[in-house]
């Protein structure tokens, strides 16, 4: 369920990577060619920029479709950054949070979005949200397994973590609490970009010139594109891409 995009790299409008390439994030609201669970991505859409100086991101984030939103096409337009992320959710169960529940989830430097589903949610999830202060769980951002995902990246990161280790043990410990869950999470604080495939498919392009996108899937057909291997942490700044095999818990 899901698909989402990370740029880093020269200053482009939002379009040049959400809209214009011919199977952009908004096309894959509604044709995505490599999404294994879910068809259409339809249950709200957001995008997060970097802007100037700022080192805390914009962000517009709406309930519905993102192809029926003309103020999405004017800012895709003439809205310029040099590291953004972008999210389309799966049509889900009806729910009141609305816009709320549109990735990217933020906070200070930091965006988020989650491409899966924790299985046996919420009961599954119930031992690691104890771990959690109480102000952490009340003031989760909506009712969803993505935002609780997101409060246990931040709880991590408030510890002293990296973003890379946060993102890395968050998925592990929530594969080990839900098996067969699908934890395919992107982060970004707008300098390095943070992901994983589990469960879903994940891509990254890296070209000359400090250029850097990672993404559930291709926008074009690009040949350069590189699939991520199922279990997998992968780490890019707009000059470098690592990948880390991720182990399975134990059963």
């Amino acid at each position: 369920m899901c698909r989402h995009i990370a740029y880093l790299g020269p200053s482009v409008a939002l379009g040049e990577v959400l809209v214009t390439p011919p199977h952009a994030l908004v096309r894959q609201s509604w044709e995505p060619r490599r999404q294994r669970n879910g068809t259409v991505n339809a249950d709200g859409f957001g995008v997060g920029w970097y802007a100037g100086d700022d080192p805390a991101p914009g962000r517009y984030r709406r309930a519905g479709p993102v192809w029926g939103d003309e103020t999405f096409a004017d800012l895709a337009r003439v809205v310029r950054s040099t590291a953004l992320l972008g999210a389309v959710r799966d049509a889900t169960w009806a729910g009141a949070d609305g816009e709320a529940a549109a990735a990217p989830f933020a906070e200070g430097t930091l965006l988020f979005s989650h491409n899966g589903a924790v299985r046996d949610w919420p009961g599954s999830l119930a031992p690691l949200a104890g771990t959690l202060p109480p102000a952490a769980l009340l003031s989760l951002a909506a009712r969803s397994d993505s935002a609780l995902l997101w409060a246990l990246v931040r709880h991590r990161i408030t510890a002293g973590d990296d973003i890379a280790r946060a993102v890395a043990d968050t998925v592990l410990d929530v594969a080990a609490a839900a098996p067969g869950s699908r934890l395919n999470l992107l982060l970004t604080d707008g300098s390095t970009i943070v992901a994983t495939a589990w469960g879903d498919s994940l891509w990254y392009l890296d070209e000359p010139g400090g250029r850097t996108v990672v993404a559930s899937e291709p926008y074009d057909d690009d040949p350069s594109w590189h699939e991520v291997p199922d279990r997998t942490l992968l780490a890019a700044t707009r000059t470098d891409v690592l990948l880390t095999p991720l182990k399975e818990p134990a059963a």
